[in-house]
């Protein structure tokens, strides 16, 4: 959906234009003042404006001065692209416009041909601008498909032949295993690897508005209240032409689950509150740390939604069962954060490593990840880590303290986070691994204890 918003004073222009417009499928919003223009679009998207230079309340060059320094509520970085148009077009006016950041200007009458032909261009560089700012954040995002293991080379190979098909992939593993990566890897491998690559984590979303991020609403009819934004694009949107991640797929409830199966096989949807619907071209990569056939059985997911996912399936092994790529992860970590946190040439000793292999590791690599920064934070002076660094908790073997019921930590945070390690497990033991259940009983929001449980590592698995 392209949505354009027309700003001038005479009603005849905004009415023609606007007619013209729609027979080419854009979404048409006017105004006639500038003080109406901003108001629209603080409350929403515009990929495009059509703006007068000559208002009766401002000048439209200070209209679009205010438009691209703030966008609404994505700020600059979704400012729409601004076609300035006037009756009394002078060259310092173009100047100036073109300095301010507008696109183009387009002089009075108006030429159909030029003024579509603009508008197209306007908005594929309004495009390009938003997917270059989701690759940034992309390449920001550390991390590879890392290993020598056997498990690791097949799953790397499997990639290689699969990413470049168009086929639904369906990944399972348990938590903190690496399945991210995984979904980026093929993403990068795939025909679509200069499109935009969207995630979304299904367990991390509270119900109420998992169907407004997957699908965006129109009209103001999100579920934030009246201070929202008119209208929001949605993860299938936004993953038009790429790659749509859902993360955790196995937490949506029947109902979100029936809307993307229908958005799956129609390959459109309808935004909320919006009366015409959307069509998509985006290739979906799920993944679950839950056994779905198990969930099915049970009745919490559609037998028919998994057979639409599962059409490419992969399994992301545990990092108990490939110990001996945790050598090769602990050393890209340590690297990782010595830059991060301006040490570079931090090193880990053997005996170190053998204690690394010797632990259970129930949180998996996310787990690895955070003992290795842990450390470099608690240990400032060091320039080699050694087996004394280590926090008590990799003590473990089995995934139970190494002496019975007493752990010796050297900070309070340490002997903090281990207890509530210990606590939440128990609490989802209790709960028969039901994380809105264990939430309940632990006083928590459910997306709250789902942050909690991965920041400590805590794998659905235990």
């Amino acid at each position: 959906m392209n949505h354009v918003l027309i700003v001038d004073d005479e009603a005849d222009i905004r009415d023609s234009l606007e007619a013209i417009l729609r027979e080419e499928d854009y979404v048409i919003t006017t105004a006639g003042t500038a003080k109406e223009a901003l108001e629209l679009v603080r409350d929403a998207v515009y990929q495009a404006v059509l703006l007068d230079i000559w208002l009766p309340d401002s000048d439209g060059l200070d209209v679009l001065a205010q438009i691209r320094g703030e966008s609404g509520s994505d700020q600059r970085a979704n400012a729409p692209e601004v076609i300035m148009i006037s009756g009394h077009g002078t060259i310092e006016a173009a100047v100036r416009a073109t300095k301010l950041g507008a696109y183009d200007f387009l002089e009075k009458p108006l030429s159909l041909d030029r003024t579509l032909l603009v508008l197209r261009n306007a908005i594929k560089a309004h495009q390009l601008r938003e997917d270059n700012q989701e690759f940034a954040r992309q390449l920001a995002v550390k991390g590879a498909v890392t290993g020598q293991s056997v498990p690791l080379k097949a799953l790397r190979q499997q990639i290689k032949l699969m990413a470049p098909t168009n086929g639904r992939v369906l990944i399972f593993g348990e938590s903190g295993t690496g399945k991210e990566l995984i979904a980026r890897a093929m993403h990068a491998e795939s025909l679509r690897h200069d499109r935009v690559f969207v995630e979304l984590n299904c367990a991390a979303i509270p119900e109420d508005f998992i169907e407004t991020e997957l699908f965006g609403y129109r009209h103001g009819a999100g579920p934030g209240g009246p201070n929202q934004p008119n209208e929001k694009r949605g993860t299938f949107e936004r993953a038009d032409g790429g790659t749509l991640f859902l993360d955790e797929v196995g937490d949506m409830s029947l109902k979100t689950q029936a809307k993307v199966l229908r958005a799956l096989d129609e390959q459109r949807f309808y935004p909320v509150g919006a009366s015409t619907p959307v069509h998509v071209d985006a290739r979906v990569i799920a993944a679950t740390n839950k056994d779905l056939e198990e969930e099915i059985a049970r009745g919490n997911f559609r037998e028919d939604l998994f057979y639409r996912l599962n059409v490419i399936p992969f399994y992301v092994p545990p990092l108990r069962d490939r110990k001996e790529d945790i050598s090769l992860l602990a050393r890209e970590f340590l690297l990782e954060f010595g830059q991060q946190y301006g040490r570079p040439r931090v090193e880990i000793s053997d005996a170190a490593l053998a204690q690394l292999k010797q632990y259970h590791w129930p949180g998996n690599v996310r787990e690895l990840r955070n003992v290795i920064e842990r450390v470099l934070i608690l240990n400032p002076k060091a320039q080699r880590i050694e087996a004394k660094h280590l926090p008590m908790l990799v003590q473990r073997t089995d995934g139970r303290p190494a002496n019975g019921n007493r752990e010796e930590f050297t900070t309070l945070l340490q002997a903090r986070e281990a207890y509530e390690r210990d606590y939440i497990l128990k609490e989802l033991d209790r709960s028969h691994g039901n994380v809105t259940r264990a939430a309940e009983s632990l006083g928590l929001e459910r997306s709250h204890l789902y942050r909690k449980m991965k920041a400590l590592g805590i794998s659905m698995g235990e």
